[in-house]
């Protein structure tokens, strides 16, 4: 797994409504960047509270929805209006209210599931190979989707390079659908993988690998209230835990950051970065502004790094 040149960049705010407003405005910040470079811009979601906290994105002005290429991180197997899915929660909140194409929403394909999937997705399996083979072929038809676009975007690298991905972080630590002590922590071989024995149901689900996760150019965690603290806590004070958030560390020249209230952020000694809101016409400085805290927090974690061993 590859390492990141520099560590992540923490960002608290006093209020939910804030760390949301910002987080618009540095998602509007990586699509500028993206379409400036590329043409297009490439985003991956996640479910749980994230969608809710991607509601300032509808109106929000510079938006180029026709730009954009939405995957997700992760997927639960079931029909995309159930209420489990992440499709379901990410179109409610704001995908369905904003002129973004639909067939620029890559969701898993439905057409793959069988009929007792489609009857009672979240019922254990009659047949367990029936069902492996069924997951299996729905993630890597997913896998092929990432292909299709990458490629039609003149990307060759071995691996697809998002423009941004938006992550959640679970009580235990796991992000994605990747759990602490799962073996998926070590597939090396897949971008989509499928999982039978999720530790929260549905059990049965896909999910990017780090092979995606970190060799994305940005990642962005989001976490807000109390019950974040102690996990909040050992992922970035105890990186050396290896719970699978601290794991994304993408390649240099990505990033990863992290959008927390101070209510999550109560017990965390990691140093904190002040988020600097940028304006459409201050978007080319902003990038010296990144790069002085990228040298600024690999100094700070060195320290810590050298102090710990």
């Amino acid at each position: 797994m590859p390492n990141s040149s520099s560590p992540p960049v923490l960002y608290t705010f006093p209020e939910v409504p804030q760390l949301q407003n910002s987080l618009a405005n540095f998602i509007l910040k990586a699509q500028t960047d993206a379409i400036a470079k590329r043409g297009s811009f490439t985003i991956a979601l996640s479910g749980g509270s994230l969608p809710n906290n991607l509601k300032p994105l509808v109106g929000l002005e510079g938006i180029q929805w026709d730009k954009w290429q939405v995957f997700f991180a992760d997927e639960r197997i079931v029909p995309l209006d159930h209420e489990d899915s992440n499709y379901a929660a990410c179109a409610k909140a704001f995908l369905d209210h904003v002129p973004i194409p639909r067939e620029q929403v890559h969701a898993i394909n439905t057409e793959l599931f069988a009929e007792s999937t489609l009857k009672d997705p979240t019922a254990d399996p009659a047949d367990q190979d029936a069902s492996e083979n069924e997951a299996i072929e729905i993630a890597d038809e997913y896998e092929k989707q990432l292909v299709t676009c990458f490629a039609s975007q003149g990307n060759a690298a071995r691996y697809p390079t998002f423009d941004l991905i938006l992550l959640g972080m679970g009580p235990d630590g796991h992000t994605c659908s990747l759990f602490p002590g799962h073996a998926l922590l070590s597939d090396s071989d897949r971008w989509v993988a499928e999982i039978l024995d999720s530790p929260k149901p549905p059990k049965r689900r896909i999910t990017f690998t780090y092979q995606v996760l970190n060799h994305a150019f940005r990642c962005a965690f989001v976490a807000a209230g109390e019950g974040k603290q102690d996990t909040l806590s050992k992922i970035l004070d105890q990186p050396e835990e290896g719970l699978p958030c601290s794991r994304v560390r993408p390649a240099s020249p990505g990033l990863v950051f992290w959008f927390v209230d101070d209510a999550a952020a109560a017990k965390v000694k990691y140093p904190k970065t002040v988020f600097k809101w940028i304006n459409e016409t201050e978007m080319d400085a902003s990038d010296d502004l990144v790069s002085e805290e990228r040298k600024k927090m690999k100094t700070e974690m060195d320290a810590a790094v050298k102090a710990a061993s």
